[in-house]
């Protein structure tokens, strides 16, 4: 059967939103909180460096057209969701969810696909997120080992990450996204107050000429800059989860939505920090802005400044550590809950302390780990947040209708040519960083 595009496709007696029961729904302004969080890591950071790549005026332009592509996957995503809301009457879905539906849903040829379709995004997700967690551990130690060196001695980095294990247990054991959202907003400020300190950095020392930048770069370079920009701003392991705990999740959408009005804000801020880094900086311009921070003189108020930045960053990194791990623990959750029907509470905080206690000790284990996750995340990154969407969008509008002159289709085929793109080049560039 097929369904007119101009009709509401989730037109049904099903009422999913009205359907669904949450103890603790969070709020429009909850999760544009955790959506900003979720989008303004540290990769925001390497932005002037990929700048640096692509050149200061293509920069700004190939930054909203990741931005577009991203918050377009994004969307599609959450947008099928609601669709199969309704063709499987169900009120909530993870991402996995929303794949294995979509096949199981989709034409007869390519369901008995939908389990190992589910099993590679779980697989995948988990790795991602897992690994990502880690490398943030190392962050967070890199930079309270950074601000402790310069007024006592030195110490091994593998005593901080040890000494960070019981405060990101604590942060694990915060099991609803509702209580995570002070918790973002903390982290976004201290994110806040460190990039502010940076940019009086880059504009408010000394003036800035536009004579020592390129405005567009050579073409072997642009590959480094979407690898660079992809990474930093995908966060698609984050929104179904935060669709799902959602009061009123329709608000995720529409051209208003949490969704665009979240990303448009992040996109700002990193092409202000991209141009203004790689203006102030030039050819000279660090992978991380913060290490060119320390260049700025010896005197004693850059010093502090710069402490000021690594600490804020540390807490900052730390904040977000809950709602990265959020996306691994709701991964093993659902498929250990079952097992544990007597009591869930204690084994929910037992599996959420182990999972940690893992994460550290891989850090402890590989304090340079973060070259062989990048390999990792060009890979899944470019594959669930670019390729994957896309697949979902053709196969659950099979039955609905592609559009006038099958435009989704070809729509869907621009982005997985894209999402090729930065597959192979996002990949390769990470293992060339690999020493």
């Amino acid at each position: 059967m097929r369904y007119n595009m101009s009709k509401d496709a989730e037109a049904s007696d099903f009422d999913p939103f009205a359907e669904r029961k949450l103890d603790k729904p969070t709020s429009n302004m909850d999760t544009l909180t955790h959506l900003l969080k979720a989008s303004l890591g540290t990769g925001i950071l390497a932005m002037p460096k990929a700048f640096q790549c692509s050149g200061l005026i293509l920069g700004i332009f190939f930054t909203i057209l990741v931005a577009v592509i991203c918050t377009h996957c994004a969307y599609v995503l959450i947008k099928c969701a609601h669709v199969l809301y309704k063709k499987t009457r169900r009120t909530h879905m993870s991402f996995p969810d929303v794949a294995e539906a979509a096949f199981d849903n989709g034409p007869e040829w390519i369901r008995k696909w939908s389990n190992a379709f589910r099993i590679f995004i779980l697989v995948s997700l988990f790795a991602t997120y897992f690994g990502t967690c880690s490398v943030y551990t190392v962050i967070i130690a890199e930079n309270i080992s950074a601000v402790v060196k310069s007024h006592s001695g030195e110490m091994s980095i593998r005593l901080y990450i040890v000494t960070l294990l019981p405060p990101l247990i604590l942060m694990s054991w915060i099991r609803n996204l509702k209580y995570l959202a002070p918790v973002s907003m903390i982290a976004n400020i201290f994110m806040g107050a460190g990039l502010g300190i940076t940019f009086y950095f880059l504009v408010g020392t000394s003036p800035l000429n536009m004579d020592d930048v390129s405005k567009a770069k050579n073409i072997m370079e642009w590959p480094t800059f979407f690898a660079l920009t992809i990474f930093a701003m995908e966060a698609i392991g984050v929104v179904m989860p935060l669709e799902n705990a959602m009061k009123t999740p329709r608000s995720m959408l529409g051209i208003c939505g949490v969704l665009n009005r979240g990303m448009s804000g992040v996109t700002l801020v990193y092409i202000l920090l991209g141009f203004l880094g790689y203006l102030r900086y030039g050819e000279s311009v660090k992978d991380s802005i913060t290490l060119n921070l320390t260049q700025e003189g010896d005197s004693e108020i850059h010093k502090i400044l710069g402490e000021i930045v690594q600490i804020s960053i540390a807490i900052a990194v730390y904040c977000t550590f809950g709602l990265q791990f959020f996306v691994c623990v709701e991964i093993v959750w659902n498929w250990m809950k079952d097992k544990f029907t007597k009591r869930p509470d204690l084994a929910d905080y037992v599996m959420r302390t182990i999972l940690t206690t893992v994460c550290v000790m891989l850090a402890v284990a590989v304090p340079n780990i973060a070259p062989f996750m990048s390999v990792i995340g060009a890979f899944c990154f470019s594959i669930l947040g670019l390729i994957v969407p896309a697949i979902i969008e053709v196969i659950t509008y099979w039955d609905i209708g592609f559009g006038p002159c099958q435009y989704l289709i070809w729509k869907n085929i621009l982005v997985t040519i894209f999402g090729v793109f930065a597959l192979v080049f996002g990949t390769k560039d990470a293992i060339l960083s690999i020493p």
